[in-house]
């Protein structure tokens, strides 16, 4: 096999972090030698999340077995994920923000018809729903488990607690259509196509504010991994806990 080297575009102060929480793990658990150490080990697991490189690449060009990749990745990503914010715990920090934008979004995994469950009607494509919190900036601040993609945005805020957490925290938030009906602090633009002109300004005026939002789809999009998932569905909430840390590290 052919081997060429490439680079990755992330701080080496996320890989410092990275290769810190595996040397810590390495320790806790009484670790003594290992093929790679730590450094290389991290640079390994963020070469697959943000490049998505494969296993077998990744095993040609650190000099590895499959397995071992295999291994390296799934202790870098349950360790990250292990230090991921719940929603309570992010609200100490949400509570301090003006405003929030709340939105969702479908990472895309390779499923096949049969797989109902995860088909999503609105985007057309099998996936996994997850839900964002940004905050007036667009920074990512909070990022939900992943639900099947046939799961309705609404449904999965409420499922996640979202919509009580900032109804309790009497925080204004400015949401899409998919959210209509959800009450509380949750402001969603105006339905219909013949709307009063107040209506219309007031719609423009919201599409400013929200489409701030998408900055955070592109943060988590700019991780190559999540635009075409081939893991097990139980593993992606992991995989989007791991990233944003490695966002919050780098941030």
């Amino acid at each position: 096999m052919l081997v060429y080297p490439s680079s990755i575009d992330l701080s080496t102060r996320t890989l410092r972090f990275l290769a810190a929480q595996l040397t810590a793990r390495r320790r806790d658990i009484g670790t003594r030698w290992r093929r790679l150490p730590a450094a290389r080990q991290a640079l390994l697991a963020l070469a697959h999340l943000r490049c998505g490189d494969t296993y077998a690449q990744l095993a040609a060009g650190f000099g590895v077995g499959i397995a071992t990749v295999y291994r390296y990745i799934h202790e870098a990503i349950e360790v990250l994920a292990a230090l991921a914010p719940t929603l309570t715990e992010a609200m100490k920090i949400i509570r301090t923000k003006a405003f929030v934008i709340l939105d969702g979004t479908l990472l895309p995994i390779d499923r096949i018809a049969a797989d109902t469950p995860y088909y999503s009607g609105k985007h057309k494509r099998h996936g996994m729903n997850v839900q964002v919190l940004t905050d007036p900036f667009g920074r990512l601040l909070w990022a939900s488990p992943a639900l099947p993609g046939s799961t309705h945005d609404l449904t999965a805020a409420r499922q996640h607690g979202t919509i009580d957490a900032l109804t309790g925290a009497n925080l204004k938030c400015w949401a899409d259509k998919a959210y209509q009906g959800a009450g509380g602090p949750v402001r969603v633009p105006f339905r219909g196509r013949r709307l009063k002109r107040w209506k219309r300004r007031h719609n423009t005026t919201h599409a400013k504010i929200r489409c701030l939002g998408e900055r955070a789809m592109a943060t988590l999009k700019g991780w190559r991994l999540l635009r075409k998932l081939h893991c097990s569905t139980n593993r992606i909430t992991n995989v989007v806990k791991a990233l944003l840390v490695l966002h919050h590290s780098s941030a």
